[in-house]
């Protein structure tokens, strides 16, 4: 399996190298045609304008919380199931398997309906929800159910809706922090998944320990409640999709400011 995995890793990195181009001929959309006459600015400069923009904060918090949450279910996974399910050492794997195909679904279905409708805060906010809706639907079915069939449904419905929040969030920050880097304002909610997935998953299975799986999920829960409230309270500040509304009408490089920067459109 690991010299599986090599093989599939390394011929995926020559095809990166030797197949992918560094950038398209021409720009994508017109808020990145603005960028390439805009003045470069350093990393630190940029992290620094980030963590000054309030909305980006409170969706950098809310995007960890529910990523770590997510991340706490997956590892204690089998510490949930077996607790009820004993014997179901293959279905673990196979839960995992379904919340894992779940949430591709999930995030090609979530992309498309914010591709389609322009709806980023009220897509955010509506799978935010959804994902707490499921995670308390999932509190109380395990205890009560001894059907691993309705486990399968219940984990597929956490899968879909918190993977398919992955990319919302994403697109999301690059349309409250443009003209920032997308690079630097995705590597930073990657960081606070990671930083919230490393602090929930010890605390998660203490308080699964202590408290039984009721009282870690409700914890849980509670902290997707906290994160659904952060992403209500961001300002719907789409930057990025104003710059793209430009009219064109001559071929020239035109100035513009856009959420607070100087930059440069092509028109």
């Amino acid at each position: 399996m690991f010299y599986g995995t090599g093989a599939v890793t390394a011929t995926l990195f020559f095809l990166v190298i030797f197949c992918f181009k560094d950038k398209p001929p021409t720009p994508p959309s017109p808020a990145q045609a603005a960028l390439l006459t805009a003045e470069p600015e350093d990393y630190i400069s940029g992290i620094k304008r980030l963590l000054m923009n309030k909305g980006y904060v409170l969706l950098l918090l809310s995007y960890g919380m529910n990523v770590g949450v997510f991340y706490a279910i997956s590892t204690l996974l089998n510490s949930f199931i077996k607790k009820y399910f004993p014997d179901s050492g293959t279905d673990i794997g196979q839960i995992g398997l379904t919340i894992v195909v779940a949430g591709m679904f999930g995030s090609v279905i979530s992309g498309f309906v914010l591709d389609t409708t322009k709806k980023f805060k009220e897509t955010t906010a509506v799978i935010y929800f959804l994902s707490f809706v499921g995670m308390i639907v999932y509190t109380f079915t395990l205890p009560n159910t001894g059907s691993i069939v309705l486990i399968y449904i219940v984990f597929a419905a956490l899968g879909f809706f918190m993977t398919g929040y992955l990319p919302v969030g994403f697109e999301f920050a690059a349309e409250i922090t443009y003209p920032e880097s997308e690079g630097t304002s995705s590597g930073l909610l990657n960081a606070s998944a990671q930083f919230f997935g490393i602090i929930m998953t010890p605390i998660t299975r203490v308080i699964l320990e202590s408290k039984g799986d009721i009282g870690a999920n409700l914890v849980l829960a509670g902290i997707l409640l906290v994160g659904f409230i952060m992403t209500m309270l961001i300002k719907s500040d789409l930057r990025r999709t104003q710059a793209q509304r430009i009219p064109k009408v001559s071929p020239s490089i035109e100035g513009i400011t856009v959420g607070g920067f100087s930059v440069e459109t092509i028109t």
